[in-house]
């Protein structure tokens, strides 16, 4: 039978403030174990939680950025549960007024548009991590307290690969926007992913079940298909769907059972008391919108409808931000912006040092241009520039004194050139009988002699055309 798949994936994303959500503490990930840590965190007696004003600030960006309703009205809400990772036995959250609600998500599949609504945007404190040996638990506290924002779509992903390409776009905006690194290897980035199947056409929604703690996109894809597999030979069978709760398995590659879920949790929520609620200017949330860059959806159509530059081409700039904003600086009324872009995604990424990450800090803008003018005018062959560009790397050299040094200024006087012709057929006289005879080696070898005897330099498409001319002239006769 065939059935409809229903996707919604809960996002958490860690913020990169300095300080946590609601304590002075450091924010660190490379800080030695439980070093990052106060009472506030641990919700000790006599102790009251602030609110950081740039995690707030964050949240205003990622809202904005997703084209959401704003809550100007800050207000928080406590969660109640207990678990060995959460140290004050609750979480400070925002349940009943999120920041942000109502936004949609741009997602592109097989380079088609597509719009994923979100329900809601809001900000909470992260908990402790544990760390599980052999039959013992640590725990470091390091994390407690730590600024997250928590995504919601609407349930409107209907394939693996639309949840994939969803939570890749989510986490292209949060880097463009300048919250988070959103690593997942590191649960920067953390997926919850939720699927339910029906048989198609049915206008009811299936049991749902949900798989935690999803850390890459990859898995995200693969939990998913493994999942729908699962959930359909169930259906086939005329078996039930349990609402459950799974893991993703790497190593068998499967959705495997965690828990099943028997009704909802109550975690009796109510107003957080050691929080006033805050009023936001409306003018500070009108800043933060209008200091917002340029976003990946925009800056993707710019490229493709403005310049002109295949999908694939903007979407491997647009992917990033780094390189797509250096990209940007090389753009000049001079320089063909497709040639550019087929540049700097194969030959600047190629000679780009592994543990950089900004291209300005690497390479000068100026010769980039200046390399790229010269390879566009063909003063310089796409071979000499690959000589070129290794000496441009860190800044070390300028694009003229390496030209100068190496010698290696395109010849495309048409006088020199015909010279050498001239030259190669007159000590060579079976070439232009090979080439009568309908030899094709002849042009080739007519070639390697220019190339020879201009040391390289020789405008090879120029050299080309000239050579098969001269010999349709000389056998012609």
């Amino acid at each position: 039978m065939a059935y409809e798949v229903t996707i919604g994936i809960e996002i958490h994303c860690e913020l990169d403030t300095k300080t946590k959500m609601f304590s002075s503490s450091s924010v660190s990930h490379d800080a030695p174990v439980n070093t990052c840590v106060n009472e506030v965190d641990l919700a000790l007696p006599g102790t009251l939680p602030t609110v950081n004003k740039m995690a707030v600030e964050y949240a205003l960006r990622l809202s904005h950025a997703l084209n959401m309703k704003i809550e100007s009205l800050v207000q928080f809400d406590r969660k109640n549960y207990f678990y060995s990772d959460l140290p004050k036995g609750y979480q400070i959250t925002q349940q009943f007024n999120p920041i942000g609600e109502e936004g949609e998500l741009i997602i592109h599949v097989n380079q088609e548009a597509k719009r994923i609504g979100i329900t809601r945007l809001h900000m909470e404190e992260d908990t402790a991590k544990q760390i599980h040996e052999n039959d013992k638990t640590l725990i470091d506290f390091n994390r407690a307290g730590v600024p997250l924002l928590e995504i919601v779509s609407e349930p409107e992903l209907k394939s693996a690969q639309e949840a994939a390409a969803y939570v890749s776009e989510l986490q292209r905006l949060i880097k463009y926007v300048g919250i988070s690194e959103a690593r997942m290897e590191d649960g920067q980035l953390r997926c919850d992913v939720n699927i339910s199947l029906a048989p198609e056409g049915s206008d009811l929604l299936g049991t749902k079940v949900e798989i935690k703690n999803l850390n890459s996109i990859n898995n995200v894809q693969k939990a998913i298909e493994k999942e729908i597999v699962r959930q359909s030979a169930l259906l086939d069978n005329n078996e039930e769907i349990v609402q459950a709760t799974m893991r993703f398995d790497e190593d068998l590659q499967e959705t495997v059972l965690m828990r099943k879920k028997e009704g909802t949790v109550d975690y009796k929520y109510f107003r957080e008391p050691n929080l006033y609620p805050i009023q936001l200017e409306s003018e500070w949330i009108h800043e933060i919108k209008e200091n917002l860059v340029e976003l990946p959806h925009a800056r993707l159509e710019r490229y493709t409808k403005e310049l002109g530059l295949e999908f694939v081409n903007a979407n491997i700039l647009v992917a990033n931000k780094e390189l797509s904003d250096f990209y940007d600086h090389l753009l000049d009324d001079n320089l063909n912006p497709i040639q550019s872009a087929n540049y700097v995604i194969t030959e600047v990424v190629a000679n780009m040092p592994k543990d950089k990450v900004n291209f300005s800090e690497v390479f000068d803008v100026t010769e980039i241009k200046k390399l790229l003018q010269l390879i566009q005018d063909k003063t310089l062959s796409s071979k000499q520039a690959k000589m070129v560009l290794p000496e441009l790397v860190n800044k070390k050299k300028s694009v003229d004194k390496v030209v100068r040094e190496k010698g290696l200024k395109q010849i495309s006087d048409s006088a020199t050139i015909q010279k050498w012709i001239d030259e190669i057929l007159e000590n060579n006289p079976q070439v232009i009988l090979d080439y009568a005879a309908g030899k094709d080696n002849s042009v080739k070898f007519v070639m390697g002699q220019v190339m020879k005897l201009s040391r390289g330099q020789a405008n090879p498409a120029m050299a080309n055309k000239m050579a098969v001319e001269t010999l349709l002239s000389k056998t012609s006769k």
